[in-house]
């Protein structure tokens, strides 16, 4: 096979989870243009449909889905089989990441000593508990058949400790606090990526992490600034910047590689 034929899907099918967010939709649109139909799935059905039209090809699927449930997991898993016979890529995007209801209260809410369980709670079911039952329900069909590719975003917050001052506007007022459960909760799908590549190595699954570092995304200037300033690019992530390195892990390209987390940060954690 040729170097550019390692990246190609076509005949794949590639399921990501939280496929409407920023990165989702991204993730989505580079499977689907190395040619892999590609499974949408996310909490809005409408907005699933939205973003799958904006796709080339023209056997896809958008399917509701709460990665926190296991039935609805399973019905998602019915439905991926019944339409295409097979489930080759997992993208376990969805995640949270903290939100604050009162801006005027995010820096005293999101401090360490009063940070709210249920904020924490829900991080964990989402970042960690689904990224599990994901790979467990749609990865299962993969190492029964031996062959198939999981890639689970994580974070550079998931090896390095939050930078608190890009979060301090001019003048040093700390707008907000970078809260614990997002990156213990992606250190823990860093942990969970080694332990799946050792388990079902065997059965020809490959399981990788893919680290990205902070997308520009219509923040205020002052944040685009302090975070610049802290790699070694000196600037944020465009959306599309994880395009190359989602297909590298999906497809035959990285063929030899299990248990590994692609960091692609701009040089943040160089720093």
């Amino acid at each position: 096979m040729t170097a550019s034929g390692l990246f190609y899907l076509h005949g794949k099918t590639a399921i990501v989870t939280g496929a409407t967010g920023l990165l989702g939709r991204q993730h989505c649109l580079a499977l689907a243009e190395a040619g892999a139909d590609v499974v949408l799935a996310d909490l809005s059905l409408e907005d699933c449909k939205a973003v799958e039209a904006t796709l080339p090809g023209n056997n896809h699927l958008s399917l509701v889905l709460d990665v926190t449930s296991p039935d609805s997991l399973l019905a998602a898993r019915s439905a991926i089989l019944k339409h295409t016979g097979q489930i080759d890529i997992l993208v376990n995007n969805a995640a949270v990441n903290d939100r604050f209801e009162h801006p005027a209260l995010a820096a005293e809410q999101s401090k360490f000593e009063y940070y709210p369980l249920d904020m924490w709670n829900k991080s964990l079911a989402v970042n960690v508990t689904g990224v599990f039952l994901a790979a467990q329900i749609l990865g299962t069909p993969m190492a029964e058949r031996g062959a198939g590719s999981i890639i689970n975003i994580a974070s550079t917050y998931g090896m390095v400790g939050p930078d608190q001052s890009i979060y301090q506007k001019p003048g040093a007022e700390q707008v907000f606090f970078k809260s614990p459960a997002y990156p213990a909760t992606k250190g823990a799908v860093l942990n969970f990526t080694r332990y799946l590549a050792a388990y079902w190595g065997h059965r020809n699954v490959r399981v990788n992490a893919l680290s990205p570092g902070g997308v520009e995304n219509g923040q205020e200037d002052w944040f685009i600034d302090n975070y610049s300033r802290r790699t070694a690019l000196g600037r944020m992530a465009r959306p599309d910047d994880y395009k190359g390195a989602l297909l590298f892990l999906a497809s035959d390209a990285s063929a030899y590689m299990t248990g590994a987390n692609l960091v692609v940060d701009g040089g943040w954690t160089a720093m």
